[in-house]
């Protein structure tokens, strides 16, 4: 067998990452393409992540560079598949201790969708789209992201594909509802060996009765969001909405909470709040009811909008009667109101994708080309929380907010003080860091720093960061291979 050539290094510890995907690429151009690709994505850019600002190419002008053309060949033309590159990483995740995934971990269910022009590209077409809250033309992807209290990462990404692309529409039998979409890739997760305490979704998953009823089929465990006004039959006189069942508990004071229970919520800066959590009824359901209605809120009395949740789950009540028969372990108040809460990582997790790692900045057509695009995104964050568990820990004591995190894994470290963080307007687009700065990027991400927005028309010409090339000896195949394992891509 003719022994495979050697491929130009990724710069620092993207190399290590990078080569544990080498067996699953054919050629030695997939294998520089599969780096290139990933360099560009954690490279810091002012502009969005197109193929021309991957290779470092001036936008448009820069279309016809060899090393743009590369990549588009890579993206589009080489024959790999995505799937099994994106086994590999989930089995990487899975083979860490620091970010294994454990029973008490939550299965976060959403879509995102972006919006792009023309009507050529695969999954496109007029829907609603979530990340500008309107209905706009778009692709719709539905994914699942892995969370515990401290680490976050995507499993699986399938775009939803509209009716219209369907010869018989919604009756054609290859079509498929975003619903039926996150069932499938649920029982994914749980197949690929992804545990977890439920499956948790927001309000446009959880007022779907047919959702939860295809989880509950699947045997999966959920906690779901209900919109207040969920409407359900019931006689005259009784609670006909979640925020009716609500309003009828009892409360008095905090000395004498009725029917309500103190609960603790805990946030990823260190603090805490103390909200209330009780047991209500909405029609059949109820506290021993195959599904449980859970209502959590800051102030039981006004009920406030933003800060009270409305969940239904059918994991059993504690020393309740179907305990016994369930396959689920039961779960009291502060149980699934810590379930929710851990939902909400998935929404710092696209921030991070899309606003940092490129996730919507593709500029393609073909349905392969988009989920290869979309893998490669979630490699790269992937390599960001290898990076940051294999690096050694910051040589300062943990403040009062990082001892409150709590540990996690044999590798795990405290968060790094804000005196490492990128330098550079905090107010201007980019990575916290590049390749040889995974630390730097990834101490966003947990500490949950505010992803920024493109610059504005005024912003543009300010203080322009000039596109740095990839490195030489990922660019072209003619350069002398050498070491790159201290280059640095920050300028």
């Amino acid at each position: 067998m003719t022994a495979r050539q050697p491929c130009p290094v990724a710069p620092g510890a993207l190399e290590d990452y990078a080569a544990k995907f080498d067996p699953l690429f054919a050629s030695l151009a997939q294998r520089r393409g599969f780096r290139e690709y990933l360099t560009g994505l954690l490279a810091r850019r002012d502009r969005n992540k197109t193929l021309t600002a991957l290779a470092g190419a001036e936008p448009v002008v820069g279309a016809q560079h060899p090393a743009v053309q590369r990549l588009q060949f890579f993206l589009s033309e080489s024959r790999w598949n995505h799937e099994a590159i994106n086994a590999r990483r989930l089995e990487l995740l899975l083979a860490d201790p620091a970010t294994a995934p454990h029973p008490g971990g939550v299965l976060v269910i959403d879509d995102s969708g972006d919006r792009k022009d023309g009507t050529a590209t695969a999954h496109i077409g007029r829907q609603w789209l979530g990340r500008l809250g309107k209905t706009d033309n778009g692709i719709v992807t539905v994914t699942t992201v892995w969370a515990d209290e401290r680490v976050y990462y995507p499993v699986h990404a399938v775009p939803y594909t509209p009716a219209k692309h369907f010869p018989r529409g919604k009756t054609d039998p290859d079509f498929r509802t975003k619903l039926q979409i996150g069932t499938e890739l649920a029982a994914r997760a749980a197949k690929a060996g992804f545990s977890f305490r439920a499956v948790a979704a927001d309000a446009a998953y959880g007022d779907q009765d047919g959702f939860r009823g295809e989880l509950r089929t699947a045997g999966l465990p959920f906690v779901m969001a209900l919109k207040p006004k969920h409407g359900t039959w019931a006689y005259g006189d009784h609670a006909h909405t979640p925020v009716d069942a609500a309003r009828v508990l009892a409360w008095t004071s905090e000395e004498e909470p009725g029917n309500w229970t103190p609960v603790t919520r805990t946030f990823h800066d260190g603090h805490t709040e103390t909200w209330w959590a009780a047991e209500a009824r909405l029609g059949s359901w109820g506290p021993d009811g195959a599904t449980r209605l859970v209502v959590a809120t800051a102030d039981p009395v006004t009920l406030p909008a933003k800060a009270t949740w409305y969940l239904a789950t059918n994991l059993p009540r504690p020393d309740g009667p179907r305990q016994a028969d369930s396959p689920h372990p039961a779960a009291d108040l502060a149980e699934i109101v810590r379930i929710y809460g851990i939902r909400h990582w998935i929404e710092q997790s696209c921030k991070q994708i899309k606003d940092e790692l490129g996730w919507a900045d593709f500029q393609v057509r073909s349905d392969a080309a988009i989920r290869r695009h979309q893998t490669l995104v979630n490699c790269a964050f992937s390599f960001c929380w290898d990076t940051w568990f294999a690096e050694p820990a910051p040589l300062h004591a943990p403040t009062t907010t990082e001892a409150a995190a709590g540990e996690r894994g044999s590798r795990t470290r405290p968060q790094v003080l804000t005196a490492v963080l990128a330098e550079g307007d905090p107010r201007r687009p980019g990575m916290a860091g590049s390749v040889d700065r995974a630390t730097t990027l990834v101490a966003g991400l947990v500490a949950r720093a505010p992803a920024t927005g493109p610059p504005s028309p005024d912003q543009r010409g300010q203080r322009r960061t000039r596109l740095e090339p990839l490195p030489p000896a990922l660019t072209s195949h003619r350069c002398v291979v050498t070491s790159m394992a201290t280059t640095s891509l920050s300028p």
